[in-house]
């Protein structure tokens, strides 16, 4: 369980990773030392995996985002893995997750435009192994971006 100057770090970092450690400190009200132990720790622990940036796609000219379900033909071990690792080999997926219900998996995409999805379609959603069906959904707008995961404490 985490206590509230823990939940407070993870909580500000998320919203700001790149903020310096005597910053951080002073927002949560804790000293530096023990401000940078902490955050040490957490990395530690596996609850920090790590840092990173939040690009926005329009600014790369990614202006379609796409939704796209899988189903398998079959939902064997074998069938599961070897879609997995398929999925791992192309950049234009940039989140993929088994899901429960009428698809097996959901893809997240972004694309130029929608001659770049079909491209994209073409030359990897299609060689996917064990694909029996997709449907793909375009997003018309984002209302709420993820921002960080909730941290109680």
């Amino acid at each position: 369980m985490l206590d509230r100057f823990d939940a407070q770090i993870l909580r500000e970092l998320q919203r700001e990773s790149d903020i310096p450690v005597a910053e951080l400190a002073e927002r949560i009200g804790l000293s530096t030392s023990a401000c940078h132990r902490r955050v040490k720790l957490l990395e530690a622990g596996g609850l920090i995996e790590g840092y990173s940036a939040r690009v926005n796609p329009r600014a790369l000219g990614l202006d379609l985002q796409a939704f796209v379900e899988i189903t398998l033909t079959s939902q064997t071990q074998e069938a599961l893995d070897a879609f997995e690792r398929a999925v791992m080999l192309y950049d234009e997926i940039l989140e993929c997750v088994l899901t429960t219900g009428s698809a097996d998996y959901i893809l997240r995409i972004v694309a130029r435009d929608v001659a770049d999805y079909d491209n994209i379609h073409r030359n990897c959603l299609a060689r996917l192994p064990g694909v029996s069906g997709m449907q793909t959904s375009f997003a018309l707008r984002s209302i709420k971006r993820w921002r960080g995961y909730p941290v109680a404490g």
